[in-house]
């Protein structure tokens, strides 16, 4: 049996740093405000698939890179 290799994923905040995009620009860009921006950075398991769309488009980012999931668990080798 194989082991599947899993994809490394960075937040959602992670990611908009990465492409040098402030919350206030990102937002903006999002056509969003800040605050609701700022949810979605905390809640990213809320988002939908449109949002998450969205997201990669603006960012010009991979969203198979960034983590919508609930919560990070971090694993232990």
């Amino acid at each position: 049996m194989s082991k599947q290799i899993e994809m490394p994923q960075i937040t959602l905040k992670a990611a908009r740093v990465n492409v040098g995009l402030n919350l206030v620009d990102a937002a903006k860009k999002l056509n969003l405000s800040p605050t609701t921006l700022i949810k979605w950075e905390k809640h990213p398991g809320d988002l939908t698939p449109n949002q998450q769309r969205l997201i990669g488009d603006v960012y010009n980012f991979p969203t198979d890179y960034i983590f919508f999931g609930d919560s990070l668990e971090l694993k232990s080798m």
